[in-house]
């Protein structure tokens, strides 16, 4: 069969084809510090976004006020300091908008400070966070100290998530774990006033340390970010059970969950923290006004249907679900490909799953910032098999490449 040959291509496609593939080969010799350089780039910007478009969210009332508690006693004196401190620092529109919803939660704590001081122990208990507000607030207003915290938080966790790249020899992937974080809503932790991003960094360093042996940097950065979200406390638990049952020797990560688990029962106590199912009760299936001696009785199908809710918001409404799916993807992936994890990390990874639906499971709430730090540790232990597989790729291309023959025909 006659076949009319191919018109020769014109100069725009002859110019764009040398332009790919110029492209292709200098990314593919220099995607390690293009990776890092572009990953880099994206930290810096969600750090200045945090910091010049800050999000004006309810929490910052009850984390102001138990920072400065030690100063103003009185519940009224305290009510007074967080509303005008916070009144002085954010706009007139999103000052309205944290204090008046037209008679309901936030109208009545603006009016209420009994009320206001009765859900103090919800937050108390996030110690360490609370201290550091406290301590900067000295040299700095008290609004910009909580900015401040999130850019040092956003900056800390781009620093470590590029050191283990690094250590990993994954730099060329730093773009995909960029991407990662753009669908984890990493600008969203950044931006909220919240201990959340904070913990999530120095859980990541604890777990680089982990991943490198460093055994006194695994226990410390496990108890600090412990200290400044207590509900860290399952994720711990659940590593060092499984730690120890396959029998992997870490003394760091013990030692970091047995600290956090002494001082969970210290703080709680010392927080008058209302406890596990009045918490839940008031984050999950309704907001009570005043927290002091409220103790509802337990209900199983007041559970069950926080537990719905909540699923299907994190579901339809949220992106930590989507996230995670995407790690195992990854990692069944990986498998199939006949690349696996090594037993650390392995430990480690499962650890981070099982954590995650362990606390949606004890704590049902919906809100992906509360399941952030285990969502990037996942991506980053899979970037050494999945670098391993990308080496194994550009082998086998070379090959082929060496076995064609100039001038044969198909």
């Amino acid at each position: 069969m006659l076949t009319k040959s191919p018109s020769p291509q014109n100069p725009l496609d002859r110019l764009a084809d040398t332009g790919l593939a110029w492209g292709e080969g200098t990314y593919a010799r220099l995607a390690a510090p293009i990776g890092a350089a572009a990953f880099a780039l994206y930290v810096l910007l969600t750090a200045f976004t945090a910091w010049v478009m800050p999000d004006a969210n309810w929490d910052m009332l009850p984390y102001l006020a138990i920072a400065e508690e030690g100063t103003y006693p009185d519940a009224q004196a305290l009510h007074d300091y967080a509303y005008s401190t916070v009144k002085a620092g954010v706009s007139a529109a999103e000052y309205k908008t944290l204090t008046d919803d037209g008679g309901g939660f936030r109208s009545h704590m603006t009016d209420n400070a009994a009320d206001f001081h009765s859900l103090l122990g919800m937050y108390r208990i996030k110690f360490l966070y609370a201290e550091i507000l406290s301590t900067l607030s000295a040299v700095m207003s008290p609004v910009e100290t909580m900015r401040l915290v999130q850019v040092f938080s956003a900056l800390l966790f781009g620093v470590i998530t590029l050191l283990w790249l690094r250590w990993a020899k994954a730099l060329a992937l730093a773009p995909v774990i960029g991407a990662v974080l753009i669908m984890a809503d990493f600008g969203d932790a950044a931006r909220a006033a919240t201990p959340d991003l904070l913990t999530s960094a120095l859980l990541l360093g604890g777990l680089y340390a982990y991943m490198r042996g460093r055994d006194a940097a695994t226990a410390i950065l496990l108890f600090l970010a412990f200290m400044v979200r207590p509900d860290n406390i399952v994720f711990l638990a659940i590593f060092a059970v499984l730690l120890v049952v396959f029998r992997q020797r870490a003394w760091g990560a013990l030692a970091g969950f047995a600290a956090s688990f002494v001082a969970y029962f210290a703080i709680s106590h010392w927080a008058h923290h209302p406890g596990w199912w009045p918490h839940l009760w008031f984050s999950s299936i309704e907001q009570h006004y005043n927290m002091d001696g409220f103790e509802p009785a337990f209900s199983v199908t007041a559970y069950l249907k926080a537990f719905a809710a909540s699923l299907l918001r994190a579901v339809n409404l949220n992106s930590w679900v989507g996230v995670s799916v995407l790690a195992l993807a990854g990692w069944f992936a990986a498998g199939r490909a006949g690349v696996r994890l090594d037993r650390r990390a392995g430990i480690l990874f499962a650890a981070l799953v099982l954590g995650a639906l362990a606390k949606f499971t004890v704590f049902p709430i919906h809100d992906t910032r509360i399941y952030f730090p285990h969502l990037i540790p996942p991506f980053l232990l899979l970037a050494t098999p999945f670098m391993a597989l990308w080496a194994v790729s550009v082998r086998g291309q070379q090959s082929v490449a060496l076995q064609i023959i100039p001038g044969d025909k198909p």
